[in-house]
């Protein structure tokens, strides 16, 4: 199986999805990087793994049509079978989400439906005001709707009294580097069945 995955900052998931399929716990392999950030370390990640890896950045287009054109072009040339979002900072329009339609994940660092449309530390920081006990981290397909889609996994993290923002990130992100290669690896081997806003995982 073929993945791309796009990514605007560390690739800290993206290495976990990498590291998955050189290990062979993934059934394929990462076949192309994009980045909108020109130097975002994720592509030096890409590098040392000698994944072909691109910056398009959005800020050379006039609009959001322009960029994602520039985007589907560069992914029809590898031919994904997935496309992973890493932490890729840039909301698609309905356009792009249905030329691939059930064929793009993401990784959301709370448990949706809750906290949808945060990102980074304001997500933990609206998790830890809201008093809630757990939060976690949720791979779901990715829609028209922001953090809509159906929801695939999700691992569960406590919410301690102390935590700052900084360390629920911390926690949360472990599971996330387990929770993505897990999706993925059950995408590759054709057991996931959506059924309306539900998945289910095949046996």
């Amino acid at each position: 199986m073929k993945i791309a995955v796009l990514v605007s900052g560390r690739g800290t998931n993206l290495q976990a999805i990498i590291d998955a399929c050189e290990n062979g716990y993934i059934p394929g392999k990462v076949v192309c990087v994009i980045s909108n950030i020109e130097n975002a370390y994720a592509l030096e990640r890409a590098k040392r793994h000698n994944i072909p890896n691109f910056a398009i950045s959005h800020k050379n287009y006039k609009n959001r049509e322009d960029f994602e054109k520039e985007l589907i072009k560069k992914l029809e040339e590898y031919q994904p079978d997935l496309i992973c979002l890493a932490g890729f900072m840039r909301i698609l329009s309905p356009y792009f989400v249905n030329c691939y339609k059930y064929k793009i994940m993401n990784i959301h660092p709370a448990l949706l439906p809750a906290f949808k449309g945060l990102y980074g530390e304001k997500v933990h920081q609206a998790v830890i005001e809201s008093g809630v006990k757990f939060s976690g981290c949720t791979v779901h397909f990715v829609t028209e709707e922001v953090d809509s889609g159906p929801i695939i996994i999700q691992r569960i993290v406590p919410v301690e009294d102390d935590d700052t923002p900084e360390t629920l990130a911390e926690r949360v992100l472990k599971e996330e580097h387990i929770a993505y290669p897990m999706a993925i690896r059950l995408f590759a081997e054709g057991r996931l069945k959506i059924e309306g806003k539900r998945v289910k995982i095949l046996f």
